[in-house]
């Protein structure tokens, strides 16, 4: 169908998904693609020999960081407690914490690589780990700075 309806509903929330509109591809789909980067991103890291094995003549890493930086930054952006900041300080911010977070979790990796023994496996479970574990702490951290917010 054209509409993409039927009558249970749209594609989207048949599948769970949110509508594409703006404010979801902000909130949503642009953070999620970043997550995704951002897990892979870990592997990469401290993984590479992983990753080279997958695709042996293209170093994804700096699109993949390019990926996670941009998730966050909408992630951050899109957040209750830095909506009254101004679109220019809003942007300032959240790219800074994209950046303190990305650049952070890339020398975490680095750290862990080089004192985890060299076994593929572990480096794996070590890095989607850490970096599942940032996620989370992050996430938990910014709900938390947005509940402190009193709403007008």
């Amino acid at each position: 169908m054209a509409s993409g309806k039927d009558g249970n509903g749209t594609i989207f929330s048949r599948l769970g998904l949110k509508p594409m509109t703006k404010c979801n591809l902000a909130k949503f789909y642009i953070p999620t693609v970043g997550a995704a980067s951002y897990a892979t991103l870990s592997v990469t890291v401290i993984n590479p020999e992983l990753a080279v094995r997958i695709l042996p003549k293209q170093d994804i890493t700096n699109i993949l960081l390019g990926g996670a930086l941009i998730g966050t930054t909408s992630y951050i952006y899109t957040r209750d407690h830095i909506k009254a900041a101004t679109p220019g300080c809003r942007i300032a911010y959240s790219a800074c914490g994209a950046i303190l977070v990305s650049f952070g979790s890339v020398l975490l990796w680095a750290l862990l690589r080089s004192v985890i023994p060299p076994n593929s496996v572990l480096c794996t479970v070590a890095g989607i780990g850490s970096g599942l574990a940032i996620l989370k702490v992050g996430s938990d951290y910014l709900a938390f700075v947005d509940s402190q917010v009193v709403k007008k």
